[in-house]
C-alpha cells in the first residue's frame, strides 16, 4: 500500500494498478500537482511536518523521537564550513536511511560523468536538435512500461572531476513513463533540471515539487526523488553541478533588489509515503549507477528541518535588469544562480536566463554582440524563438541546444545581423522566447554519443555565411 501524505493533510492514494488507465494515472498525478503548497525563500531555514507531533522542538536529536520515528541528519557540506555555507537538514523518518541492502552496479544507460575522456575537446561551435523520442519498446533502458526520467537521461558532455567535486555536466532527458517504485540520488552533484515540454511532479524527501515549462526545479546532492509525468510525455535540460552549491548571484551595484528574489524559489512542504513493498533506488556514486531493491519507499521523512532541500522556481519571476541608454548588457546580468569556485566572480557554473524583456537601447544593435568568451556556453531552448538567431526548422528550436566552447567566436547569425542592423529603435518587447545558458570556467568536453548524434546539426557554421564585407576595399 501507498500511504502519502501531502502540505500536512492526510490522503489516501492507495491505488491498484489492475484497470487503471495510463490517462487516469495521469489526472491524478495533475491534481496532485495543483493542490500543491510551498513554503518561499532561499536558502532559509525551513521546517514542515506532515503529522502534528512529528517535529521535535528544541532539540535535533531526543533520546526518542516524537511518534516512534528515526532523527537522521543529511549534510550538504563539511560541518565545519563557515555557517553562511553550511548546508544541512534533519529528516525524521520511518526508517534511518541505513537500514538498506547492499548496491549493486546497474546499467548506466546514456548516463556519463566527469571526467569527459571518450572524445577530444572539441573547438567548433556545435549545435543539436532535440533529443529524440523515446522507442516505442524501452523495457531494455530499464523500465518495463517505457522510459521513466532517470532512464531517458543522456549526457551530453561536461568538464570536471565528479570524485574531485568540481565541474559540471550537462544532460537531456525525453521521458515517456512515471517512475514507478524507483527512486533516485545523486551523491555527485545537485540536478538543475529544466523542463521543455510536459510537466514533472517531483516526489523528494522532504515533499513534493510541480515543475512545468518555465520552470526549474533544484534537487541538492544527496537527496532522494522520483519523478512522476504530467503529460504523455516530458523533455528537458539537466545541469549537473559536482562544485560548490547553486546560491543566489551577489548584486553588487545593483543594490538589494532585482534579477532572482530569494522569495520566488520555493521548498515544499513534508509528505510521506509509508510504502510496504519492494522499491528500487539507484544511486549515482563517482560516475556510475548503483542499485538495491529496499522492502520500503526511502521517501518516508514525515517531518524536517533545514536548509540542504529542493527548491522549484518560476523563470518569468526573473527580474530582468539592462541598459536603458546604449549597448546590449554581458549575460551576466540575466544570471539566476551560481556555483562559486575559489576564484572570486569565477563560476564553476552559472545559470542564466534569457527572459521576456525590453529593449530601448539608442544606436545599440540589440541581440546579443558577436564575442569570443573565456567562459564556455551552453544554451538551450524552452519556448519560441532566441533573439540572437533565425531558428526555424532545423535551427535553434525548443528541446535543441547549442555549445559554443572557450573561445570559439560566435554572434547573431546573419539574418538577425541584417534586420538589427537596418530596425528602426523604437521600444520593443521580446516576450515570445524564454532561452537559458549554463555558463561555465572549463570548457565542456563532449561524450562520444553527442559527438555523433544523428540529431547534431553538421552544417551549424553556415548560420554565418555571407556576412559580407562593409568596409571600404583599398
Amino acid at each position: 500500500m501507498r500511504r502519502e501524505l501531502a502540505m500536512g493533510q492526510g490522503t489516501d492514494s492507495t491505488t491498484s494498478s489492475t484497470g487503471t488507465s495510463a490517462d487516469q494515472a495521469r489526472d491524478r498525478t495533475r491534481g496532485t500537482a495543483e493542490r500543491l503548497t510551498y513554503q518561499a525563500g532561499f536558502g532559509n531555514e525551513h521546517s514542515s511536518e506532515a503529522e502534528p507531533g512529528a517535529l521535535p522542538l528544541g532539540r535535533n536529536s531526543p533520546q526518542r523521537a516524537p511518534l516512534g520515528l528515526y532523527a537522521e541528519q543529511l549534510s550538504g557540506s563539511a560541518f565545519t564550513e563557515p555557517r553562511a555555507h553550511n548546508r544541512r537538514s534533519w529528516l525524521y523518518r520511518i526508517r534511518p536511511s541505513a537500514a538498506h541492502p547492499r548496491f549493486v552496479r546497474a546499467d548506466n544507460g546514456g548516463l556519463r560523468s566527469a571526467p569527459f575522456e571518450e572524445a577530444e575537446p572539441d573547438p567548433n561551435r556545435l549545435r543539436w536538435g532535440p533529443l529524440p523520442e523515446p522507442p516505442p519498446s524501452s523495457s531494455s533502458r530499464g523500465h518495463a512500461q517505457g522510459t521513466d526520467f532517470l532512464a531517458g537521461l543522456w549526457t551530453l558532455g561536461g568538464n570536471g572531476d565528479a570524485r574531485q567535486r568540481s565541474g559540471m555536466a550537462v544532460h537531456l532527458y525525453a521521458a515517456d513513463a512515471s517512475m514507478t517504485d524507483r527512486v533516485f540520488s545523486d551523491a555527485d552533484g545537485e540536478l538543475l533540471i529544466v523542463p521543455e515540454r510536459g510537466g514533472l511532479l517531483l516526489h523528494t524527501e522532504f515533499g513534493l515539487l510541480g515543475a512545468a515549462p518555465g520552470h526549474v526545479a533544484l534537487i541538492p546532492r544527496g537527496v532522494r526523488f522520483r519523478v512522476e509525468l504530467l503529460e504523455e510525455s516530458a523533455r528537458g535540460y539537466v545541469c549537473e553541478n559536482y562544485g560548490r552549491p547553486f546560491v543566489l548571484p551577489d548584486l553588487g551595484p545593483i543594490g538589494a533588489n532585482g534579477l532572482a528574489n530569494a522569495r520566488d524559489f520555493l521548498a515544499p512542504t513534508a509528505a510521506y509515503e509509508d510504502v510496504e513493498r519492494p522499491v528500487e533506488v539507484v544511486n549515482k556514486f563517482c560516475g556510475n549507477l548503483w542499485k538495491a531493491v529496499y522492502d520500503h519507499s526511502p521517501l518516508d521523512v514525515v517531518a524536517w528541518h533545514g536548509n540542504h532541500l529542493p527548491y522549484v522556481y518560476d523563470l518569468r519571476r526573473f527580474n530582468v535588469l539592462g541598459s536603458i541608454s546604449y549597448d546590449h548588457p554581458d549575460p551576466s546580468i540575466f544570471t539566476v544562480l551560481t556555483s562559486p569556485s575559489d576564484t572570486p566572480g569565477l563560476a564553476g557554473v552559472d545559470f542564466v536566463v534569457f527572459a521576456p524583456r525590453w529593449l530601448v537601447g539608442e544606436d545599440t544593435f540589440r541581440p546579443p554582440y558577436f564575442h569570443r568568451n573565456v567562459m564556455s556556453e551552453y544554451m538551450g531552448l524552452i519556448e519560441g524563438a532566441y533573439d540572437a538567431k533565425a531558428g526555424g526548422a532545423g535551427g535553434f528550436v525548443p528541446g535543441g541546444g547549442s555549445l559554443h566552447n572557450m573561445m570559439s567566436a560566435h554572434g547573431p547569425d546573419r539574418e538577425t545581423f541584417e534586420r538589427a542592423s537596418a530596425a528602426e529603435l523604437a521600444p520593443q518587447k521580446i516576450d515570445d522566447g524564454l532561452a537559458f545558458m549554463f555558463e561555465t570556467r572549463w570548457p565542456i568536453t563532449l561524450t562520444e554519443q553527442a559527438a555523433g548524434a544523428a540529431h547534431l546539426q553538421a552544417d551549424y557554421d553556415a548560420v554565418w555565411q555571407g556576412l559580407e564585407r562593409h568596409f571600404p576595399a583599398p
